[in-house]
């Protein structure tokens, strides 16, 4: 099982790469409605993987503080 570092570290850069495409779809959204519509289906499967990852960590402190 991966350290709570690990997880924090992957987090954030998914965070950030979320961050970038939903940026991108806005940017896109008025000149190519394709790109942004995909730009936007990938920030939302990250979006999913974000959450795993948040209940992931919270069981994992739950864990270790019992």
């Amino acid at each position: 099982m991966k350290s709570l570092s690990e997880i924090r570290a992957h987090q954030l850069k998914l965070q950030s790469k979320y961050k970038r495409l939903i940026e991108q779809a806005y940017n896109f959204r008025q000149t190519d409605s394709a790109l942004s519509d995909l730009s936007e289906f990938k920030a939302y499967k990250l979006l999913h993987k974000l959450n795993q990852l948040k209940f992931l960590n919270r069981e994992t402190l739950k864990q270790a503080s019992d």
